[in-house]
């Protein structure tokens, strides 16, 4: 349960950005694992811009973290984050989306980009 309860229009932002589908997925996959973009591009058969796009809604929000390791760039999700038990208790109603991102990393043990 809340314990703190968060304005109408900051829910209201949240919920919208977690409308899509990719970023929804996203942070499914972030709550469990930390991912570099070439990850996602793969996952989400997407480019890297459109990828970095939804990363940076997500990031601009304050939801996700990045950390830089030599020239990849990881992302986890940011659970001091003020919103993070909001959002978790949605995420906490989604299946897990992480079986492809463990299919992929297994497949391309040598070949990954990161």
């Amino acid at each position: 349960m809340l314990n703190t309860l968060i304005e109408l229009d900051n829910a209201a932002a949240i919920l919208k950005l977690l409308g899509d589908k990719t970023r929804l997925s996203m942070m499914k996959i972030l709550d469990g694992e930390t991912c570099c973009v070439c990850e996602f591009v793969e996952m989400f058969q997407m480019s890297q811009p459109a990828v970095s796009q939804h990363l940076r809604k997500l990031k601009d929000m304050g939801l996700v973290q990045e950390e830089k390791k030599g020239q990849w760039v990881y992302y986890s999700i940011r659970k001091s984050n003020e919103y993070y038990p909001f959002v978790k208790q949605i995420l906490d109603q989604l299946p897990a989306q992480n079986e492809k991102l463990h299919e992929m990393k297994r497949l391309s043990i040598g070949n990954s980009c990161c």
